[in-house]
């Protein structure tokens, strides 16, 4: 049932909104003045609030401000001597809706389901960001973690592009969205490449864009990952596996900030941070002429190396539990727990997939073990074959 919070200082406004709200099933509690308002926001959880503005000691604005700091939850102002200017006041104080007495029933009611809407929105919202935060938590008490999160908080704030390297499943994406979230342009999209994934003859049209009818299956416009990356970041993944041909274009990208859709005649430009990663040693690779040693030097201003599961072994007793607890929230059962024994077990296997493999292994034991972890349970379930 939602809950509303009705502040005015008039009682028969505030019985006839307690008889208005109860009869559809709303939850109604009153506050006299602003201060007893502010005590009780303070201490419990409401889905709208309707303010009056005229009122003794804080008047509504000041009531409206105080309420912005302390929740988030929608505030609708009433009053009785309202004109368009205190109505303007109120929206640009952060009011969600202004409504003059006498109250119209029907606005009344549909400000008030509008209003629960914008709230849901925003509680699902903070939930999912949540769940996103902790899917990307970076997890580890380890000298090489510690030292990589120390490296992110100096850089990330930063412009300064950076090469990732490490072993494939050792977390190198994580890495790339702990720099996204804490700089700057952490409001701005992430955009993340597979240069692996994409064939070679495509990887110009994903990265630039493509004029419609610049080649046969181009039946429209469409624009690239550095435009869609446009005061944000764009991740590079893989970048080792790039064409050549497609690395001078990123390299006159990054010297320029300027890209050229393919098929098109116009210089575009572009506002972009360029994170990449690999999992090959790209100074072998420049030897071996597969990678332009210029645009090694541009992306490598900053270099983070991600160790390989196997070198941080005491992180394995903290990721297991991080994991085994992300994975029964999203299978909906209850945290199933670790014996001491099981923990150092998984700290004795070979990990050649590195945490990707050691999450597959949770996952595995999660589904398959009922009750506390085991040693044996591990040495049963580790390995699939």
């Amino acid at each position: 049932m939602p809950r509303i919070l009705v502040i005015d200082d008039e009682r028969a406004i505030r019985n006839t909104l307690r008889e208005i709200l109860e009869y559809e099933d709303y939850q109604v509690d009153e506050a006299v003045d602003g201060m007893s308002a502010l005590e009780l926001a303070g201490k419990e959880s409401y889905d709208v609030i309707l303010c009056d503005i005229k009122m003794p000691q804080m008047d509504g604005i000041e009531v409206l401000e105080a309420l912005l700091k302390l929740c988030d939850t929608p505030v609708v102002m009433i009053s009785g001597h309202g004109n368009i200017e205190t109505a303007v006041e109120a929206i640009k104080k952060g009011a969600y809706d202004y409504i003059s007495k006498p109250l119209d029933l029907n606005r009344l009611l549909i400000t008030l389901r509008n209003a629960l809407d914008k709230s849901r929105l925003v509680t699902e919202t903070k939930a999912l960001k949540r769940k996103v935060s902790k899917q990307y938590d970076m997890v580890g008490e380890s000298e090489a973690i510690s030292g990589i999160k120390d490296l992110i908080e100096k850089v990330a704030p930063t412009d300064a592009r950076v090469l990732v390297t490490g072993q494939s499943g050792t977390g190198k994406e994580l890495v790339a969205r702990w720099l996204h979230e804490k700089s700057n342009r952490a409001e701005g999209p992430f955009v993340e490449v597979n240069c692996a994934a994409i064939p070679s003859e495509l990887i110009e049209s994903v990265l630039f864009g493509h004029e419609k009818g610049s080649f046969t299956s181009a039946i429209k416009q469409r624009k690239g990952d550095f435009e869609q990356a446009t005061d944000g970041t764009l991740f590079l993944d893989e970048i080792g596996d790039m064409s050549l041909s497609a690395q001078a274009k990123v390299l006159r990208a990054l010297q320029e900030n300027k890209i050229m859709r393919v098929g098109g005649e116009k210089e575009i430009p572009v506002n972009v941070r360029v994170i990449a990663a690999t999992n090959k040693n790209l100074l072998e690779e420049v030897k071996n002429k597969n990678f332009r040693e210029d645009l090694y030097h541009r992306l490598s201003v900053i270099l983070i190396h991600v160790p390989a599961l196997n070198e941080r072994a005491d992180d394995i007793p903290l990721l297991a539990v991080h994991f085994m607890d992300s994975i029964c929230e999203n299978m909906g059962k209850p945290f199933i727990n670790f014996e001491t024994e099981a923990l150092e077990a998984l700290k004795e296997i070979n990990w050649s997939g590195n945490i990707r493999e050691l999450r597959n292994v949770i996952e595995r034991l999660a589904i398959l073990c009922d009750g506390v972890i085991t040693a044996d349970d591990v040495k049963r379930y580790a390995r699939s074959n």
